[in-house]
């Protein structure tokens, strides 16, 4: 075989880049200090690189949401702290006008820092964290709760009864009277809003001067109580009976008292109302549908599954998907029930659908369901498999005045019905025996905090001593809420600590496994530099004392 020189140089030219590319490759390597850093330096390894990165990334994701959610919960937690400062001191000023050795001029005195405490706990109840509002549940965007006014009264089936809009804003509480102008009633006896000879008489003072320019027109079941000098009114969506007072003594107790004053109107959302359930496909008109018992965030799908058309009291084949359809868990059956009209079909996490007849007792195969969680939470995920609920439904906290959006009867979403409140507390009031007041609000009245304090406001502005000790009681169940809303709010904060914990843990675990993979041997690394260093310069050395190549060569 004939060695030609060409043979010679492309051999020599293929030994040279042979050696100077294991060489850059090591040269990379001790720059990166990585053994792997392309897929074909090890493509199983690189692989296991990307796995343990991606995961670092949804670890590092978890941490992000770890400090998110301390914002949120370490904010409502200082919040609610400056809550129970508040009320302490307004205990403190209720324990100083409770009392019979003060009068009129000093419950006025402490009424203006209760007014300002009062604006103060508004305050903090709308404190927010990057722009979002923490306790509006789900409408994160605008304040929680806004100041309006309402109103007490001290009859008890007038308070159950009547559905009214309190109108405009006072800074002082107006008190109200009514009396018959014809002195037929007798005092204590009943007159509608609507009797063309009910008179009405207000004080903007507590209770030192009365006003009379008063008005209430009715038309149709539409009333309205002007009160000119007080900038409010009362607007009546419907008659009501009230007691009438003496015409001529403000001082007697036997008739209906109204004392307007503020409160605070909750504007966030809450998780109250049951599940909603729209029915798909033919027949859905013949049958109820009612969703109770445990549901996740997302709508949950249900499919009839049986071949022909079944009656409630068969046995009933169907499948459910969490997802929207993507995914199905199917084989359920419910077991019939002769005795009943209806069927019982449970999901995961406790859910329950409950199917009753409207005129057909039938499902129809494919018919489907799907149930829409009420939900107010709004939760992060800090592992693979745990979210922390980061807001709160600031009524459940701080009470106030609410009605669900889908219950209000007017357009602009004003009206607030006080006979809607199923709850109320009844106490004597004014020092007389047969007087009572009704604090409308939550299911427990006395934890109610804005219309305990607005009350609070209203009888230290108006005199009432007995009123101002019954609210010194509410304070203090009031303040034992809050402070029960903090605890709950730190336990969520110490589970944060955990999860942090947690997740280090696996972060650092991952970034061992990571490095024991992709991270070079510095040592080894050096040593295999060096080697190649050398054997590249022999390439070169040896190559140009054999090839030699010059013109005279040739010559």
């Amino acid at each position: 075989m004939r060695v030609t020189q060409q043979m010679l140089f492309n051999r020599y030219v293929f030994n040279l880049n042979t050696s100077l590319t294991s060489l850059m490759d090591l040269n990379v390597k001790a720059q990166t200090q990585k053994a792997i850093n392309k897929p074909s330096d090890d493509p199983t390894g690189m692989t296991r690189i990307l796995d343990h990165r991606d995961t670092l990334r949804s670890l590092d994701q978890y941490g992000k949401n770890i400090s998110t959610a301390k914002g949120w919960l370490n904010g409502a937690s200082e919040a609610l702290t400056q809550v129970s400062t508040i009320l302490s001191r307004a205990k403190e000023l209720a324990t100083q006008i409770v009392t019979g050795t003060v009068g009129a001029d000093n419950r006025e005195q402490v009424s203006y820092e209760m007014r300002s405490l009062f604006e103060q706990l508004i305050s903090l109840a709308n404190t927010d964290f990057e722009d979002k509002s923490i306790f509006a549940g789900h409408k994160t965007e605008g304040a929680a709760f806004k100041q309006i006014m309402w109103l007490t009264t001290n009859d008890e089936d007038f308070g159950k009864n009547a559905e009214f809009t309190v109108n405009g804003s006072s800074n002082t509480t107006v008190l109200v009277q009514y009396y018959d102008t014809t002195g037929a009633t007798p005092v204590g006896g009943n007159m509608n809003l609507s009797d063309p000879n009910l008179g009405v008489r207000y004080s903007v003072d507590g209770g030192r001067t009365w006003k009379t320019d008063a008005t209430m027109n009715f038309a149709g079941t539409e009333g309205v109580l002007s009160l000119p000098q007080s900038g409010t009114s009362v607007s009546f969506h419907g008659d009501a009976t009230i007691k009438v007072n003496d015409p001529s003594d403000e001082s007697t107790s036997e008739g209906t008292w109204m004392w307007i004053r503020p409160s605070a109107q909750y504007m966030g959302d809450d998780e109250d109302t049951p599940p909603m359930v729209d029915s798909l496909g033919p027949g859905v008109d013949l049958l109820s549908a009612a969703a109770s018992g445990s549901f996740l965030d997302s709508n949950v799908t249900i499919r009839i599954d049986n071949q022909s058309a079944v009656t409630m009291d068969q046995a009933i084949q169907y499948s459910y998907s969490l997802d929207g359809g993507i995914n199905w868990v199917t084989g359920n059956v419910a077991q019939p029930d002769t005795s009943a009209n209806e069927a019982v079909l449970s999901v995961a996490n406790g859910g329950i659908l409950t199917l009753t007849s409207n005129g057909s007792n039938q499902l129809q195969p494919g018919q489907q369901f799907v149930i829409r969680p009420h939900t107010a939470a709004i939760k992060l995920d800090i592992s693979p498999s745990e979210q922390i609920n980061v807001n709160n439904v600031g009524k459940d906290i701080f009470g106030g005045i609410y009605m669900d959006p889908d219950t209000i009867l007017s357009s602009n979403g004003s009206i607030l019905t006080l006979g809607s409140q199923n709850a109320s507390r009844v106490f004597q009031s004014n020092g007389a025996a047969n007087m009572t007041l009704t604090i409308q609000g939550q299911d427990e009245p006395s934890m109610n905090l804005f219309e305990v304090m607005g009350n609070l406001v209203a009888f230290a502005e108006t005199n009432n001593q007995t009123g101002c000790q019954q609210c010194l009681a509410n304070l203090s169940k009031a303040q034992a809420h809050v402070m029960n809303s903090v605890a709950e709010i730190g336990g969520r904060v110490n589970r944060l600590g955990i999860s942090q914990n947690i997740v280090d843990g696996l972060a650092l675990n991952e970034k061992s496994l990571l490095s024991s993979i992709e991270d070079a041997d510095v040592s080894e690394l050096m040593t295999e530099l060096a080697q190649q260093q050398i054997v590249y310069e022999s390439v070169l050395r040896s190559t140009s004392m054999i090839m030699q190549l010059n013109l005279s060569k040739f010559l």
